[in-house]
């Protein structure tokens, strides 16, 4: 029996659109929270205000610009002072960013002015390789193109979706995690740049068949959203959800012709 998952947008803006929320995804089953991708500054409001006044119990980071992590002292800071029992959250952390995220978040001395308390007493801090297991679900883990090498990382599971995270196009790596039919959200702005992706280069680097199974997300202003939208692009919109269809069954989401068979 398959899994109802679907993927629920917090946020869908850039750095420099507060207005759509910073960019972060719930990945959901039968609707209830399995794991949030990214947590900005405004991640675990919107988290809580989406699901009932709950933190994320389990979150995946992409990369280490505030806009993605940004939310993580202020997670610690809720748990910590929560009157309510609570357990570490899941942090679920590309091997190669964690010392750049410990830096960035975790190394401030005395995270608490009176003391006896570390950072990451809050989280469970679980570094991840090429793949993991969360929730049984075996997750994919990959190198994106942006800023530096190895500073991203984008999230997939085979035959369901594909979370780019901020990225300039890259081919190479959805011709082989998104191989099988998956929906792939995809960072996008009108202008693209060295470190992300705009609007006129997703033609140039994608087949029409992947063209077909992208949704953007990561923009710049919600007049960038229709304009993209009205180019014929599905756009996600902050608080959109996506039914998440097994591969070859989902024919709102995927191309049914373009799922390969089962190895």
């Amino acid at each position: 029996m398959q899994d109802h998952l679907s993927l629920h947008f917090l946020g869908t803006g850039n750095a420099q659109s507060m207005d759509l929320g910073c960019a972060s995804a719930v990945l959901e089953r039968d609707g209830a929270p399995l794991l949030a991708i990214d947590c900005g500054p405004d991640t675990v409001r919107q988290f809580a205000h989406s699901y009932a006044g709950a933190t994320p119990q389990a979150i995946f980071i992409t990369h280490a610009h505030m806009d993605h992590i940004g939310g993580l002292e202020n997670l610690f800071y809720k748990l910590w002072f929560s009157e309510q029992p609570w357990q570490p959250v899941k942090l679920f952390v590309p091997v190669k960013l964690v010392d750049l995220l410990h830096k960035r978040v975790g190394d401030y001395p005395n995270v608490l002015a009176e003391g006896g308390a570390n950072f990451w007493d809050a989280f469970q801090l679980i570094p991840v390789g090429e793949r993991f297991w969360h929730a049984g679900l075996r997750l994919h883990v990959f190198p994106v193109r942006h800023h530096e090498f190895q500073a991203a990382y984008g999230l997939s599971l085979s035959g369901r979706f594909l979370f780019t995270g901020d990225t300039c196009p890259i081919p190479e790596v959805l011709n082989h995690f998104a191989c099988h039919g998956e929906a792939v959200f995809h960072d996008c702005a009108l202008k693209g740049n060295p470190s992300h992706t705009g609007v006129d280069d997703l033609a140039r680097s994608y087949k029409p068949e992947l063209l077909a199974r992208l949704v953007l997300y990561h923009y710049e202003s919600r007049q960038a959203g229709d304009y993209m939208a009205k180019l014929g692009y599905r756009v996600a919109r902050p608080g959109q959800r996506f039914a998440l269809g097994p591969a070859c069954q989902a024919g709102d989401i995927v191309d049914r012709t373009a799922c390969p068979a089962s190895s």
